[in-house]
């Protein structure tokens, strides 16, 4: 499951957003009925997690956490606690409580970005917050991809 892009949208009165269809088709190629929406943990932002997703990811974090340390107990508490499981209406609509969108800070619109395997729901007027400037995301990138063995054999 790849969501890709970069996508604005509106929110309405009611608080609703419709999700882009791009990404609604891979939930629907993927069978995905529900989406786990919680706050980031680094960003101010929104991250929605189709099911299996968040399945996976609370699994892993279960199986590194000790039940019986109560710092363990409270992150996981804490990872959990605050999170809304969501169905999209028969438009592609879902309600983001008024409560995220305090948290994210969102009023009115919205700037989707497909992360992979999650979405994130930025506030449109943060646009540029989520990505580094241009030369600092090339050496960014060249520092964690590193230089091909190949390439350096044919100079």
């Amino acid at each position: 499951m790849r969501f890709l892009g970069n996508i604005e949208a509106k929110i309405d009165t009611k608080g609703r957003v419709f999700l882009p269809v791009a990404f609604r088709k891979v939930l629907s190629s993927s069978n995905e009925e529900r989406i786990i929406m919680r706050k980031d943990v680094f960003q101010q932002c929104l991250v929605l997690y189709p099911e299996s997703v968040w399945n996976e990811q609370l699994e892993r974090l279960r199986s590194r956490l000790n039940r019986w340390n109560k710092a363990h107990q409270q992150i996981f508490r804490q990872f959990v606690s605050d999170v809304e499981i969501m169905v999209l209406d028969g438009n592609g609509r879902f309600l983001i409580p008024k409560r995220y969108l305090k948290m994210a800070n969102i009023e009115q619109a919205v700037k989707f970005i497909g992360m992979d395997d999650t979405i994130e729901i930025w506030r449109k007027e943060d646009e540029e917050k989520p990505f580094l400037e241009a030369e600092e995301f090339g050496k960014a990138l060249e520092e964690v991809m590193g230089q091909d063995d190949s390439l350096l054999s044919t100079f």
